[in-house]
């Protein structure tokens, strides 16, 4: 995500795509959520106490939601301003570690609960039955109400600063929906949820649809000419997205059980694999029929290819790892992964590229990051 953040810009085909269809960065966040899912497995292996451990779970689950708001709900204005501060009635509820942990919870409430350890004789796929039930029911609520409920027209406010719209008139634009089922950036039930729910002035600020090529997008600014809705907020980590995002951290626990229970390198791999390939093909079939492959909405076809594609390359990383013990070569992923979540806060919070400002040639602006952008972004 580091290489995305500050490479996307030079690179467009590693970035975020503007909607529909994935590339590079689309995979970072259900690789996260797969690999959060697998954790729980080993963790909550043995439970004692059930409420102690769903205690503890919810806990460690809070403190990560609370640490996502303080670093992107607005605290850290960015590189370019030494200001920090954030207005409550502005402030992002939601973001990557808040989805994160509300994956995490799930997936540990249901190693917790639904895990029947003492039915064993029954076979090991039936001992994590109602774990497959519940991520079956959240994809099919997420259906229902991604294509049942209706949009209605509905409106927003652009404050002057934070838009190249004109404000001579009015500041409010309205957007022409007053349909059910539909799937682009305008007209979405999982943003109007949002709306409703969490406020229009709580989410995400500066989507990535922007970067359609009918919003017109350039220098950071969207013209006059382009739809009013290509300045409107939305939050691609929102309210009904983590119904199928807490989906990826179960079947990331699937991984994480086949891990903990079978001693086998063969039956691991092989368990694994035939995993992958069934969910991937399930992907491509919603796909093909119509579903489209969305991050920002986190379609079923996109949690499904997704989570394949980390199962997938989970297997790689083990075979070359653990079977064939090529520790040297990972060395800087396994370092960066134990330091994981201390990375995020530095990047995030935007301390490591103040840090890296700091070493300048006779002028502070004459700085590293201004070398990097006037001879690559530029460009």
């Amino acid at each position: 995500m580091i290489l995305v953040d500050y490479g996307g810009s030079v690179f467009p085909i590693i970035s975020h795509s503007p909607w529909n269809g994935v590339r590079l960065a689309d995979f970072v966040m259900p690789f996260f959520l797969f690999i959060a899912g697998i954790s729980p497995a080993l963790v909550y292996k043995k439970v004692p106490d059930r409420f102690v451990a769903t205690q503890r779970a919810v806990l460690r689950g809070l403190k990560l939601f609370l640490l996502g708001v303080f670093l992107q709900g607005g605290y850290f204005h960015g590189v370019t301003s030494m200001t920090y501060g954030v207005d409550i009635e502005r402030i992002r509820w939601l973001g990557i570690l808040q989805r994160i942990s509300i994956g995490y919870i799930a997936a540990a409430l249901c190693e917790i609960w639904l895990s029947h350890q003492t039915w064993k004789r029954m076979g090991f796929l039936k001992n994590y039955y109602p774990h497959w039930c519940l991520a079956i029911l959240l994809s099919a609520i997420y259906t229902g109400l991604l294509y049942g409920l209706y949009v209605p027209d509905w409106k927003f406010k652009v404050l002057p600063a934070a838009s190249s719209l004109p404000s001579n008139d009015t500041s409010v634009y309205m957007v022409k929906c007053s349909v059910r089922g539909d799937l682009g950036p305008a007209c979405n039930s999982a943003a109007m949820i949002d709306r409703y729910f969490i406020g229009i002035d709580h989410l995400y600020a500066k989507p990535v649809y922007r970067n359609l090529k009918v919003c017109n997008m350039s220098n950071g600014q969207v013209p006059e000419s382009s739809p009013s809705w290509c300045n409107a907020p939305f939050d691609p980590e929102g309210i009904l997205s983590s119904l199928t995002a807490a989906v990826t951290c179960i079947i990331g626990l699937q991984y994480g059980h086949i891990l903990a229970n079978l001693q086998d390198h063969k039956r691991r791999l092989e368990s694994w694999t035939l995993l992958s390939i069934s969910i991937f093909a399930i992907g491509l079939f919603l796909a093909f029929v119509g579903i489209p492959v969305n991050k920002s909405l986190y379609t079923i076809s996109y949690m499904l290819i997704t989570s394949a594609s980390a199962g997938i390359t989970f297997c790689i990383m083990y075979l070359l790892v653990d079977v064939y013990g090529f520790r040297r070569l990972t060395f800087l992923l396994e370092w960066m992964g134990i330091h994981s979540l201390s990375i995020f806060v530095l990047v995030t919070s935007n301390l490591a590229v103040i840090a890296v400002q700091g070493f300048y040639l006779h002028s502070p602006k004459n700085n590293m990051v201004h070398w990097i952008i006037t001879c690559f972004v530029n460009k």
